[in-house]
């Protein structure tokens, strides 16, 4: 059996539409000095409100050693606060400050343009849709 062309490759689909989605994303990020992971963690805290650094490594689509970094860099640029777990000491709590907070509430309108542009661009049963199947390929991947 061939492999299907590139055109037709789930892989190369992805990676052409990842970099479609991300590119007006990246150019809206300029503007506030942080990076597309440091966004992430931003979105998943302010919409999830503290969490231990391993569930929110894996809610940011993140390698925890990675969000260890980042989540370091984002507490020098007074982002983020770090403490220990009062239950578990052990366990490091990730907050989101009001300056980080500050960096979503001055984005909301440019992202929500952006994302608004994508739904237009598909229609709102196509973009739905395509939400729902990429979250079952997600979840499909964690059993």
């Amino acid at each position: 059996m061939a492999l299907p062309t590139t055109t037709r490759s789930l892989p190369i689909s992805l990676m052409r539409a990842r970099e479609q989605v991300m590119a007006p994303i990246r150019k809206m990020l300029a503007n506030s000095d942080i990076t597309e992971q440091q966004w992430r963690v931003l979105r998943v805290l302010s919409e999830a409100g503290p969490m231990d650094a391993t569930s929110l490594a894996d809610r940011s689509c993140l390698l925890v050693p990675s969000l260890t970094r980042i989540a370091q860099s984002m507490k020098t640029k007074g982002l983020v606060t770090q403490e220990p777990d009062p239950e578990d000491r052990r366990r490091q709590m990730i907050a989101i400050t009001n300056d980080g907070q500050n960096v979503i509430d001055e984005n909301m309108e440019e992202a929500n343009l952006i994302a608004q542009g994508f739904r237009n661009k598909l229609g709102d049963d196509n973009f739905e849709k395509l939400i729902d199947l990429l979250n079952l390929l997600d979840e499909e991947s964690n059993k």
